[in-house]
């Protein structure tokens, strides 16, 4: 059985080790292609070595086509510029390319927007791609799952997102 693809991309430098803890995080079955931003490439060469990593600047790698047929994406942290640039059809590297190519292709997309609070341009741009079915989904934490930790609040965002990417994960305590 061929295994799922899924594509994580880290664009901005806050929150880089969430993106970074979710790549770490993913089960032998996802085969995992890495884009990252410049500033979180340096930190993924130093520090994870069973992902396929593309440069961020190669808009012809294997990820910027339909064909090759992605499961789905997360950006993660996903930077108002990068967001901003997806919204308006701007495909100028790597990680805009691929995530214009889940859009052409309906494939699932999911964006963790970083900067807080959202000004009305940023909103905009997140409400515009919502109505395309782009997940918008920030990295915030619920209470009821009661975390006690950095550790834990980190894993609880993770295992929504895995969720959302219907990756089977016990990250965090379940509602009941």
């Amino acid at each position: 059985m061929n295994k799922r693809k899924i594509i994580i991309a880290i664009s901005g430098a806050s929150g880089v080790n969430l993106g970074l803890k979710a790549i770490s995080l993913l089960p032998d079955s996802i085969e995992a292609h890495v884009v990252a931003s410049n500033h979180a490439d340096i930190v993924l060469q130093k520090e994870m070595n069973n992902i396929i990593q593309h440069k961020n600047s190669d808009i012809s790698a294997s990820i910027a086509s339909g064909s090759f047929k992605a499961d789905a994406m997360l950006i993660a942290p996903c930077s108002m510029n990068t967001l901003a640039k997806i919204a308006c059809g701007i495909a100028d590297n790597l990680i805009t390319r691929a995530a214009a190519v889940m859009i052409k292709e309906q494939k699932k997309l999911i964006l963790a927007p970083r900067e807080m609070p959202f000004s009305a341009i940023a909103l905009e741009n997140m409400q515009k791609l919502a109505a395309l079915g782009i997940v918008i989904a920030p990295p915030v934490m619920a209470y009821y799952s009661k975390q006690q930790s950095l550790d834990e609040m980190e894993n609880f965002i993770i295992g929504k997102w895995f969720d959302m990417l219907e990756i089977e994960n016990n990250l965090y305590k379940r509602w009941e």
